[in-house]
């Protein structure tokens, strides 16, 4: 009986040279949770500092019960114990976007994505796997880690003998996906804080302003006459602090996740161009 040679699994006989970076993401937890710390360490010793009203609690605590603020940054202290939670998330905000400003920064690389795919095309017309790889090296970002990837690839499946050009293609194919699903998650880590705190800042901002309003209509039934009136401006007025920290925080966070995930989509792009030259370029130069 003669023997038959799966032609179905020729192309996994290359073994892939993209192996996995494990890294640490302590930040996704630690952050968090020291920004809170630091948001209540603000609200409750440089706001709610005893100076800055004119009948402070001298008798400290958790929170203490400071009346008659001097300045109007004071005044936000008196907007409940919601207030260390919304300068958290700012805090929360403001770190993951300092984070993802540098690791997209890197990710784009050095120069410009286009002026990078079309040099590497132009080697590899000319046949110049090498100056095509060199090319990857001064590029220092996503897509010419995946490109580089690719090329190692490309480079080995040129003196393969055994697989014809359609399984070569396919085996570049790969390498590329294999090499394109380790950049893509650490593009897009740590987003969900950005998109999460869009909209749980302005709900924390509007839990702070209603537990504020029933304070002070609560205050309002315990007096009358002008004082009444008076009591009732101030407590509107200190609630609506933590409407307008929760929608800050909620528009500096909606901003820049929109900015992040155009700067992602665009270095996405330049990944799947990237695979498209390399699998194109093969097949047209060696056949």
């Amino acid at each position: 009986m003669a023997e038959t040679k799966p032609t179905a699994t020729a192309a996994a006989k290359s073994s892939t040279s993209v192996q996995p970076v494990k890294k640490s993401n302590a930040i996704s937890w630690i952050a968090p949770i020291l920004c809170v710390a630091f948001g209540y360490i603000i609200w409750r010793f440089i706001i709610g500092n005893p100076d800055n009203f004119e009948r402070p609690d001298t008798s400290g605590g958790f929170w203490p019960d400071n009346q008659g603020p001097k300045t109007a940054l004071s005044r936000m202290y008196l907007g409940g114990i919601i207030v260390p939670l919304l300068i958290g998330c700012f805090l929360i905000v403001l770190t993951f976007v300092i984070e993802r400003i540098l690791t997209v920064s890197k990710a784009s690389g050095k120069g410009s994505i286009p002026d990078f795919i079309r040099k590497v095309q132009y080697h590899l017309a000319n046949k110049d796997v090498d100056k095509a790889m060199a090319e990857c090296d001064r590029q220092k970002g996503s897509v010419g880690n995946v490109m580089k990837a690719g090329l190692r690839k490309y480079k080995e499946m040129i003196s393969n003998t055994e697989l014809d050009t359609e399984q070569k293609v396919l085996n570049i194919q790969k390498e590329v996906e294999e090499a394109t699903a380790l950049e893509l998650p650490m593009l897009e880590k740590n987003l969900v804080f950005l998109s999460t705190l869009a909209s749980v800042a302005t709900l924390l901002g509007l839990l702070g302003t209603v537990v504020g309003m029933i304070k002070s209509f609560s205050a309002l039934g315990d007096s009358g006459g002008g004082e009444a009136a008076q009591k009732l401006s101030e407590g509107i007025s200190e609630a609506l602090y933590n409407t307008a920290l929760g929608i800050g925080t909620s528009a500096v966070s909606i901003i820049m996740y929109n900015v992040f995930t155009t700067k992602i989509d665009a270095v996405t792009y330049g990944i799947d161009e990237s695979g498209f030259t390399l699998t194109q370029s093969f097949a047209a130069n060696y056949k």
